[in-house]
């Protein structure tokens, strides 16, 4: 089960830590880079990502008039006792750093701007692209997960804010002989027209997301069963809505609790139905700590 969270404070440039038993907050880390989002946590260690410095459009407001497209993003670790901080990649390899994923020993990210998804080894060696698409805000890439039973890769392309074009896309981690990452034809659409997806954990068989869309199907917590080969996502559960933009998402299938953190620097639990439908029977989300500041990423420390 897990013991603490670890959350990134993306205005602050900060780690922090939650406990979980009784919402106690700790800010224990604050040089992480700018802009913070993706983390993950093994064996002491912390790696994130980062989207790097915005410059800003004229005459745009919001989230529109910020201009993530400078390579100035990256991926980065630290020990859990604040020694041995590293970045690891270079400058110019990562342009906005999203979700991070770990697992059968490599690193994974989404690269929104960069509109790919990207991995590496633990120590930032053997980098390589497995997905690239070409320009186009349908095809920014964001969440992350790995399918390591079935050798399979999904990510999010959340489409334009609020644009419910949406999609999660699935292709097996290894390409095919002769496709490179930018003509892969073994990529698989498994969901589309949702509201804005974001992050994505695969536990038992399901695939979570967090929704940072417009209501009532964005800003939510949802579920599906991993489709079968050749098939598509089934209609999803929502699991929790009436989120403040919905990001970052751990899940304890242990304690049956998923954790998601918004943009407002909430982090809430969400107890989980045991079998799809049962909602009804079990009690709804329930806010952790409200850290007061904005917060993208989220990711457990097991005890």
């Amino acid at each position: 089960m897990f013991r603490k969270l670890i959350a990134l404070g993306v205005s602050t440039d900060s780690i922090f830590t939650v406990d979980i038993a009784d919402g106690r907050v700790e800010r224990d880390y604050a040089d992480t880079g700018s802009n913070p989002d993706g983390v993950q946590t093994a064996d002491g260690v912390a790696y994130w990502t980062t989207m790097g410095t915005p410059s800003i459009r004229p005459g745009l407001t919001g989230e529109a008039a910020l201009d993530y497209s400078a390579r100035d993003g990256g991926v980065h670790s630290i020990r859990f006792d604040g020694t041995d901080r590293r970045d690891l990649t270079a400058p110019g390899e990562v342009t906005t750093g999203k979700q991070l994923t770990l697992a059968d020993g490599w690193l994974y990210w989404g690269d929104r701007e960069g509109h790919r998804v990207t991995r590496a080894r633990p120590d930032g060696s053997d980098r390589e692209d497995l997905v690239a698409n070409p320009p186009g805000v349908d095809n920014q890439c964001v969440g992350v997960a790995v399918d390591t039973a079935r050798g399979d890769l999904y990510w999010t392309q959340k489409g334009p804010a609020k644009g419910g074009t949406g999609r999660i896309l699935r292709a097996p981690l290894e390409r095919a002989a002769g496709q490179s990452a930018e003509n892969r034809t073994d990529i698989e659409v498994l969901w589309e027209a949702l509201p804005e997806p974001i992050d994505l954990e695969i536990v038992d068989g399901l695939l979570y997301w967090t929704d940072r869309g417009a209501p009532p199907n964005g800003n939510t917590l949802n579920r599906a069963p991993l489709p079968a080969p050749g098939q598509r996502g089934s209609a999803p559960e929502i699991l929790a809505d009436g989120f403040d933009e919905a990001i970052g998402l751990a899940v304890d299938p242990d304690a049956g609790t998923a954790y998601v953190s918004d943009l407002a620097g909430h982090i809430y639990t969400v107890p989980l139905p045991q079998l799809p439908g049962q909602m009804a029977h079990v009690p709804g989300k329930r806010l952790l700590a409200d850290l007061g500041t904005y917060i993208t990423g989220i990711a457990a420390i097991a005890g």
